[in-house]
């Protein structure tokens, strides 16, 4: 049983468009080639991007152009795709740290 990588997972959580109704979900990436500090970019790049259109979400239920539902949706998708960076983070940390505490 395979694992899907962080590219795909963050691929599936930010890549919705909150804005649009149905906004559909963006292709797992097939590139398989990347290398791990392109995943960690590209997964801080979706962070960054769900939360922006979180709040262009909420500015358009504002001045009522977009649906309460629709702000919502936006809104919980950032902070889960934000939970899910920062559980990452705290893998990687816990990693590190274990590396560290082997003995040479």
């Amino acid at each position: 049983m395979s694992t899907p990588s962080i590219t795909s997972l963050a691929a599936r959580i930010g890549g919705v468009d909150p804005v649009k109704p149905g906004g559909g979900a963006a292709a797992p990436s097939s590139e398989s080639s990347g290398t791990f500090m392109d995943a960690l970019k590209g997964l801080l790049e979706n962070t960054d991007k769900s939360a922006d259109q979180a709040n262009t979400a909420v500015d358009g239920m504002l001045n009522k152009s977009v649906d309460v539902h629709d702000a919502m949706i936006a809104l919980q998708r950032a902070e889960m795709t934000l939970q899910l960076t920062v559980q990452i983070r705290n893998k990687l940390v816990q990693a590190y740290q274990d590396i560290m505490r082997m003995p040479v």
